[in-house]
């Protein structure tokens, strides 16, 4: 087990270095077998290729929306796996609605996974919308967040 962990992080750290080139299409085909199994880390940095729009240029509005749609769902995938930033970003594109339909229930809870987690940028992003929400949503997001668990499907450290 601790030779598949330790490739796994080489091959990240080929995907970094790759990243850290300019090869960002080096670094997605790196990080893809790993977030294919379930790594937090190489999910989360393909979402980051698409949100920055390292990975796909947009050829228009459709096209940047579709871009952000695949940011969104390794975002979450990663999420689901108990990524903190991922948790984080995830949160704020279910605040301004990029990639997803805007949704403070969603918001809050994935805000408040990773403020749960120590993340204190969260957790004043969480404090700050929260104002924006009818009690009942609150109540809602408050329930799924204590109602959490990591996916099963996950890889672990």
């Amino acid at each position: 087990m601790l030779l598949v962990a330790g490739q796994a992080r080489a091959d990240f750290a080929d995907g970094l270095a790759a990243y850290d080139g300019g090869d960002y299409y080096a670094a997605y085909l790196a990080w893809l077998p790993l977030a294919r199994t379930g790594d937090g880390d190489a999910r989360a940095a393909i979402a980051d290729l698409y949100l920055s729009e390292l990975l796909v240029q947009p050829a228009g509005a459709n096209e940047r929306r579709r871009i952000q749609n695949s940011a969104a769902w390794w975002y979450r995938e990663a999420a689901r796996c108990g990524h903190v930033v991922a948790q984080l970003n995830l949160g704020e594109l279910y605040s301004t609605g990029t990639g997803v339909a805007r949704d403070p229930v969603e918001a809050y809870m994935w805000l408040g996974l990773a403020a749960r987690a120590g993340n204190r940028w969260a957790a004043d992003y969480q404090q700050r919308i929260a104002p924006e929400m009818t009690p009942a949503q609150r109540r809602e997001a408050v329930a799924r967040l204590e109602s959490w668990a990591v996916s099963p499907d996950c890889m672990s450290d």
